[in-house]
């Protein structure tokens, strides 16, 4: 039976599957069960990937969120979209094989405006699986000194599409960084015993993962999430049977999370300081649950894919935020997209002190 929702009801269950609320049937606790919930969160931006994890596990700093990502209970790669994300490593190789073949298929026209030949590609990949071998770790910048040292041509993009392209073909991937260094390592040293479905199993575990994280969603989101066609999108549903539900959200079919069903629907009047790279809008195309499109230019100024923070009350993006992270103290600007109350602001100011105790750092907001 297809449950109807409505529009406030499907926004209450997007925000447990969200995992900014509590969920009925689930309690993720650590970074590795927050990454699988997902089964891949944008990480693009490095600090965004960690306070993402951090604002998903309250008590918890950024030094915890790092030490977890030094015990690889999760790692970034490109499994979608050409995109950064965290995923569970025993889970990396598979998802590059299923979701990376289209990505790789579009680069053509890229690499020859870059003069970026194949061969160049594969032997960029084969230097850096050479020099990381036996647990080697090296920086962006110490990778791309060895592939001039090999003689390849690192100028322009040439040098950041060879360093994608080694992990995209699965043989590095990106652990975490250094100070302020992006290092790279072998994905077959962090990720020894890698989990290896068939391509239907795969399929399936995409499509629950979306669905739970973000759900109510549509066949068309999922395949825009994972890059796949709309063809495979329906077919991961198909595959992961029961685990999913029919509903409608305005007449319009979708699926969600069996489990939330039992998930109270009613609105929740909460405050959160979100990350601007976070899945909350990035993990989808239709945003307008979330964020009222007047609003969208000032999340996403001249719609140049660089998404700002976010202030969220009760599932609706409400003012964006910048920081300015300095030795003594984060220094937080708030911008209002509706007008804050006294009690608001008190709210507000009170979701940045847990970021800046995510960070260890004193909190200096500016309005």
């Amino acid at each position: 039976m297809t449950v109807r929702l409505t529009r406030a009801e499907a926004l209450a269950l997007r925000m447990t599957g969200l995992l900014l609320r509590p969920h009925p049937a689930a309690r993720p606790d650590s970074v590795a069960e927050v990454v699988e919930w997902f089964g891949a969160m944008q990480a693009q931006d490095a600090a965004s990937g960690l306070w993402s994890l951090g604002v998903r596990l309250p008590g918890r700093t950024q030094d915890d969120v790092r030490a977890a990502l030094e015990r690889r209970e999760a790692l970034r790669t490109w499994p979608m979209r050409g995109t950064v994300h965290l995923v569970p490593p025993r889970d990396a190789r598979w998802m590059l094989e299923v979701t990376g073949v289209r990505t790789l298929s579009g680069v053509a026209g890229r690499w020859a405006q870059l003069g970026l030949a194949d061969t160049d590609a594969d032997r960029a990949a084969e230097v850096l699986g050479a020099a990381l071998a036996g647990g080697g770790r090296l920086s962006r910048a110490e990778c791309l000194d060895t592939l001039r040292g090999a003689g390849l041509d690192t100028t322009g993009q040439r040098g950041y599409h060879m360093l994608w392209y080694a992990s995209q073909r699965g043989v590095t991937c990106i652990a975490p960084h250094v100070g302020t260094e992006q290092t790279f390592v072998l994905l077959d040293e962090w990720a020894p015993d890698p989990h290896r479905p068939e391509r239907d199993e795969a399929l399936g575990l995409l499509a629950h993962r979306y669905v739970r994280g973000h759900g109510p969603v549509t066949r068309h989101e999922l395949a825009r999430w994972t890059g796949l066609t709309v063809t495979d999108a329906t077919r991961g549903i198909v595959a992961a049977g029961e685990a999913l539900a029919p509903v409608e959200v305005d007449g319009v079919p979708a699926v969600v999370d069996a489990a939330l069903l039992d998930a109270p629907r009613a609105p929740v009047d909460d405050v959160h300081t979100l990350p601007g790279f976070d899945e909350y809008l990035l993990g989808y195309k239709d945003r307008s649950l979330m964020l009222d499109p007047a609003h969208m230019n000032a999340v996403v100024p001249g719609n140049n894919g660089i998404f700002q923070a976010t202030v969220v009350r009760g599932g609706r993006t409400v003012g964006t935020w910048k920081r300015t992270v300095g030795k003594r103290a984060v220094t937080v600007t708030v911008r209002q997209l509706t007008p804050f109350d006294a009690a608001l602001r008190t709210r507000v100011e009170s979701a940045l002190a847990g970021y800046a105790a995510f960070l260890g750092l004193p909190l200096r907001l500016t309005w």
